[in-house]
């Protein structure tokens, strides 16, 4: 999807960018969010999570999201996700014109428990019994391994853990596992270890990365899982978002704040930053005020005149 790139950024603002946002957008402000960051470059994004509204009521339009887009001209050239959780969501992604499932699994029980309402167990049968379906319905199944590198609730996640689960999940049929930072605890020491102890054991399904800023510390775990062989990357527009089972579990790392570290560094992306800049100030105003964002405050790199 899109052009040349060395990394892949997978926008999730539209999902879990606006799931925990005080704000609530209307439809036609989310569907006009994922045209402004499809124009700036990103073919593959979040858009919409099926799962109980009662939960995460901003959530409750997803169909209305997928459907509004479906007849862009340039839909063909786009891969949208959905989020699901269980058995239900999936009927409901399958009768929509999503291309791509993603599942959870927490790598901590208790988070497992309150956020899913089952066992870590429980949710990894899920995606045994749901990630054949998709692929058989032309769908790509996916799975984001939440707390990958620390729980609200248990604290440490034992490495050992994450690596029996994600190797089990590697032979599920899933195409790709995302380690999510969900509190925003991790260091780089903690991604280069984790990343190298997974990819042992997960053989070619593609590994992909999911970090919070909370603590300051997102884009040099984005940075360090790149220079560890990672090559796609999740990032939200203006750095919205979090996770509203997670106590504050606040900040996405920002796109354009991605775009502009891996740009720099002389990473790839595919990516306009003018106008992811232009769209995260559109966003801001849809929100009513401003965002974690900094380079859309600052700009990019000056240029001479």
């Amino acid at each position: 999807m899109g052009g040349a790139w060395d990394v892949q950024v997978v926008e999730v603002s539209a999902r879990d960018g606006l799931q925990n946002d005080p704000a609530e957008l209307s439809t036609a402000q989310k569907v006009e969010l994922v045209r402004r960051t499809t124009a700036a470059g990103l073919t593959r994004q979040e858009i919409a999570s099926f799962v109980n509204p009662a939960r995460v009521p901003r959530m409750a339009d997803a169909e209305a999201v997928v459907a509004a887009l479906a007849e862009d001209p340039d839909r063909a050239a786009a891969s949208y996700i959905g989020l699901v959780l269980n058995a239900r969501g999936f009927d409901r992604a399958v009768l929509t014109r999503i291309d791509e499932v993603n599942l959870v699994v927490a790598a901590s029980d208790e988070f497992t428990e309150r956020n899913q309402g089952m066992s870590t167990d429980e949710a990894v049968r899920t995606v045994e019994q749901v990630a054949p379906l998709a692929r058989a319905a032309g769908l790509v199944p996916t799975v984001t391994v939440s707390t990958s590198f620390g729980c609200p609730f248990s604290g440490e996640v034992p490495v050992d853990r994450l690596v029996a689960l994600t190797e089990r999940l590697a032979a599920s049929g899933v195409e790709e596992i995302a380690l999510a930072d969900t509190i925003g605890v991790a260091v780089p020491r903690d991604v280069r270890d984790r990343v190298r102890r997974v990819r042992a054991v997960t053989g070619a399904v593609r590994l992909r990365a999911h970090f919070h800023n909370t603590r300051n510390t997102g884009y040099a775990n984005a940075l360090t899982a790149y220079e560890e062989g990672v090559r796609v990357l999740d990032s939200s527009l203006g750095g919205i978002g979090g996770c509203p089972f997670a106590p504050k579990a606040t900040g996405n790392i920002a796109t354009e704040d991605l775009v502009y570290l891996l740009e720099r560094s002389g990473v790839t992306t595919g990516l306009d930053l003018d106008a992811l800049i232009a769209a995260s100030d559109w966003l801001a105003t849809a929100l009513g005020g401003p965002t974690p964002s900094l380079v859309s405050k600052a700009g990019g790199f000056p240029t001479t005149t």
